[in-house]
């Protein structure tokens, strides 16, 4: 068998190896199995692809040294990353990845300009030149996006930028005449292959992204990171493209499609336009200062009290958000529910499709602190079951429990559906202060009668709760 065979019956594996992947983890049950499926796939398909430029080399000791090279600096900078970063970073490193796509993308568009158009390599002539002309133009495009729009959310998503989307004047046409030169530039490409309309694209495209990006407000970064990972594929598919590798055509159109598909199911979940989001024009947070007063008196708890209504609870519902990744307290809740289920009580949590900033983001924190998988519900399941539940603990989440998505027409989150928490008979929140969330919207559940506010570290709170808990239950073996 040649090289390319071999090559080919790899790519065939690795994408079959990366669909299983896809489909494990897509369960709780079954997320393990399927990380494994995509990571036996990227080395099979490393090793084919590293296999087959050496083979095709003219010098191959030369080709070897800069691969291994180029393999070795990217697992030492991964790994020292994977080890280092937070599970509350894990949104910002995913979208710093997004960038390397996209620029991967516009480096690869432009040496194959250069290979092919100006050098004359590659074989082209009459339509598929004119296919290959589009080819490059496109996948410059899609990568410098993907690149620019991807560092932005890096920006937003650590703080390093203010959250707020950005208002220029006439922001929507700004985009339609991004969009409109990106097309008169492809067509007069095609006809006529230049470097002035390949650096002008490449300018554009990456005003464009920044722009796209920075007009969504913070509250809105888990679509936005979702719909990144989207362009991230279509970038990657169209490298394949140009490089003439099937697995990168699958694997980017795997990628993309999935990630569209994930962005449109959040989008439902937090009532946004799918079209909105891939034209950057939703996310227009509240006014500053226009809902950011308290509205009512707060009542305050302690954690002692806390304890004492889940101990006679019946059914108990947590509530995760991003405070609770924050303050890392997934272990001590994960105690606290081991505790609650041993004394009889039906505890289990509510997961918002967009809680903390990244999809599936409190699914992993559950998961990593042994949580049950089959107690851990998604909104859908367990709303219609909240109003029936004794104790619901609000730990760190706030946009995604707030009635006024549903109860308050002019609210900027109207029509988000949310958890409905307040049915309850009683809601205990977690939160350090009474600020608004993230989307820059107070909260009418903190001044609600059955709600209680428990201020402080989520962490040290849960722990206390724990502990008082855990001595009630001991004192009748001393007895």
């Amino acid at each position: 068998m040649s090289a390319a065979s071999i090559a080919t019956a790899a790519y065939l594996v690795a994408a079959l190896l990366f669909i299983l992947s896809l489909a494990g983890l897509s369960k709780h049950e079954t997320a393990r199995q399927g990380w494994t499926y995509g990571v036996v796939g990227m080395v099979v398909a490393l090793a084919a692809t590293v296999g087959l430029t050496v083979h095709d080399s003219p010098v191959r000791t030369t080709t070897v040294l800069i691969v291994v090279a180029a393999i070795g600096i990217g697992a030492v900078v991964g790994l020292w990353r994977a080890r280092i970063v937070q599970m509350t970073g894990m949104p910002e490193l995913i979208a710093l990845l997004h960038s390397f796509v996209g620029l991967a993308a516009v480096l690869v568009g432009w040496a194959s300009y250069i290979e092919v158009e100006r050098n004359g390599l590659g074989g082209f002539t009459g339509s598929l030149l004119r296919i290959h002309h589009a080819e490059v133009f496109i996948g410059i495009f899609i990568g410098a996006v993907t690149f620019t729009g991807s560092v932005v959310a890096n920006l937003k998503l650590s703080a390093r930028i203010k959250s707020a989307p950005l208002v220029l004047p006439g922001k929507n046409l700004l985009n339609l005449l991004a969009l409109l030169a990106f097309a008169v530039l492809t067509a007069l490409f095609v006809i006529h292959p230049s470097s002035w309309a390949i650096i002008a694209v490449t300018a554009i495209a990456l005003l464009f992204g920044w722009h796209l990006v920075a007009s969504i407000g913070g509250g809105d970064m888990p679509v936005v990171v979702s719909m990144l990972n989207s362009y991230s594929g279509w970038a990657a598919a169209a490298s394949g493209f140009l490089l003439n590798n099937d697995l990168l055509i699958v694997t980017g159109a795997l990628v993309g499609s999935s990630g569209a598909y994930l962005s449109f199911i959040m989008c439902k979940a937090m009532n946004r336009s799918f079209l909105s989001v891939i034209a950057g024009g939703f996310g227009i947070e509240a006014p500053s200062g226009s809902d950011d007063g308290e509205q009512g008196e707060h009542r305050e708890t302690s954690a002692e009290e806390t304890a004492d209504l889940l101990a006679n609870a019946s059914r108990v519902v947590i509530t995760p958000g991003y405070g609770m990744a924050v303050a890392q307290a997934q272990h001590p809740v994960a105690e606290l529910t081991r505790l609650l289920r041993d004394r009889g009580v039906d505890v289990r949590f509510a997961i918002h499709p967009v809680a903390g900033r990244l999809p599936g983001h409190m699914n992993v924190l559950l998961a990593e602190a042994k949580v049950p998988y089959d107690i851990v519900l998604e909104m859908d399941e367990i709303n219609d079951e909240l109003a029936d539940t004794d104790v619901v603990l609000v730990i760190g989440a706030n946009d995604t429990v707030n009635p006024a998505a549903a109860e308050d027409p002019t609210s900027p989150i109207a029509g988000m559906p949310v958890l409905r928490v307040w049915e309850a008979a009683n809601v205990v929140v977690f939160k350090r202060s009474m600020a608004s969330g993230y989307a820059g919207v107070q909260n009418p559940l903190f001044f609600r009668e059955n709600t209680a506010m428990l201020f402080g570290d989520a962490k040290t709170r849960v722990d206390e709760i724990v502990g008082v808990l855990a001595a009630a239950r001991a004192v009748p073996a001393l007895v």
